[in-house]
């Protein structure tokens, strides 16, 4: 209907057509801030006439709005406003300058088209679209095509060289995670890389380094450490609560408490591509990690554990509750070894992935053989 660069292609017969055919036909709209202004009769200008613009929508038949802001310079980050007719949604990340943006708003649509086909929910398919786009714009922001305004957007990713591009999130390596703990090292006279090849090599499919007494310097320099551990092995490395640190390293991505960084900031400074994990206790914890762009969720501590001051538990009744409310993969976390491990996993709860261990692997004097043991429970819970 209206174009980024401000070009008006439909006239008042078809934005009339729209409004009365259309729409109420419509699984999704996806009107940027002029389309939406020219459906409704009205400006929209902020992010405050943005939720006002996706309810009037709402109203006129469609069973989803999605609401683009992109063209909302008011802000440094990018928001869209999500609405299903119950809940309204702001869907923010970073603002990417660059002017090679024809086409976005195609692409997106198209890209939520296919989610859908493949069966993903409507919220879950218009962020892994907005996902998709934010890469491509990053992966493109620098080139310089054509005479125009406006450059294409490149949705395919064929003119920059994406081989550094970390791979994307797979809730299965949830399965067996490993949270280190410097006490626990020096204890047993064994450094962090150390702790860490051990693990990877009994069957840790992903690794957190915790690091909560370490200057910057010395934990910035054992996350580029076990990075190169790591990475040749394909197990992401998530930097718990150090945002800093783990921008600074590249790392995999980070975990975020209840009392750190808030995951929808931690998103903004991490951009689309890095996984981002939030320690959750209650359903509404859940639903604000979803909300945020989290990419999924600890639940815990399940049982007792001397690894936190504040030895809060859910027991197995509340993380059941938890993961039966969340939209988000889930990994248990709190006392959990090789003596109740099953009990965790035989939940029947489809999004719980896996379980994440801190003494049961690095309180004890092998650490690989110690991971060997929990990787076969596990297995065999499966």
């Amino acid at each position: 209907m209206v174009s980024t660069s401000g070009d008006v292609l439909a006239g008042p017969s078809i934005v009339s057509g729209f409004r009365e055919d259309l729409l109420p036909m419509a699984d999704i709209v996806t009107p940027n801030v002029k389309e939406a202004s020219a459906l409704l009769g009205m400006q929209v200008a902020t992010v405050a006439d943005m939720h006002s613009a996706a309810k009037l929508l709402h109203n006129l038949g469609p069973r989803n709005v999605l609401v683009k802001g992109g063209d909302l310079h008011d802000s440094s980050d990018a928001i869209d406003i999500f609405f299903d007719g119950k809940d309204f949604y702001e869907l923010r990340s970073s603002r990417v300058k660059t002017r090679n943006t024809h086409g976005t708003g195609c692409s997106l649509a198209s890209c939520i088209a296919a989610e859908l086909a493949k069966g993903s929910p409507m919220l879950s398919a218009v962020k892994v679209a907005k996902r998709f786009i934010e890469t491509a714009l990053d992966y493109s922001k620098d080139l310089v095509i054509g005479n125009g305004p406006q450059g294409p957007f490149d949705h395919l990713l064929r003119l920059k060289n994406t081989s550094c591009r970390q791979e994307a999130f797979n809730p299965s390596d949830l399965f067996l995670y490993a949270v280190t703990d410097s006490g626990m090292n020096k204890k047993w006279g064994r450094s962090i890389t150390d702790a860490v090849k051990s693990a990877i090599e009994g069957g840790a499919t992903i690794i957190q380094l915790r690091e909560k007494d370490a200057d910057t310097g010395e934990f910035l320099e054992a996350a580029q450490a076990c990075l190169k551990i790591c990475r040749p092995h394909g197990v992401p490395l998530l930097v718990n609560d150090r945002i800093d640190i783990a921008l600074a390293c590249d790392a995999n991505g980070v975990h975020v408490g209840q009392s750190d960084m808030p995951a929808r900031v931690a998103r903004t400074l991490l951009g689309p591509e890095k996984i981002i994990g939030v320690s959750c206790k209650t359903p509404q914890h859940a639903q604000q990690a979803w909300i945020d762009g989290a990419d999924y969720i600890g639940c815990g501590g399940v049982y007792p554990t001397n690894t936190k001051a504040n030895n809060l538990t859910v027991g197995l009744d509340g993380l059941k509750t938890v993961c039966l409310s969340s939209k988000l993969p889930v990994v248990a976390i709190g006392g959990i070894g090789i003596s109740n491990a099953s009990d965790v996993m035989r939940l029947g709860v489809p999004n719980l992935k896996g379980i994440a261990v801190v003494s049961a692997l690095f309180d004890r004097e092998c650490v690989t053989t110690e991971t060997k043991k929990l990787h076969a429970v596990l297995t065999e819970a499966q």
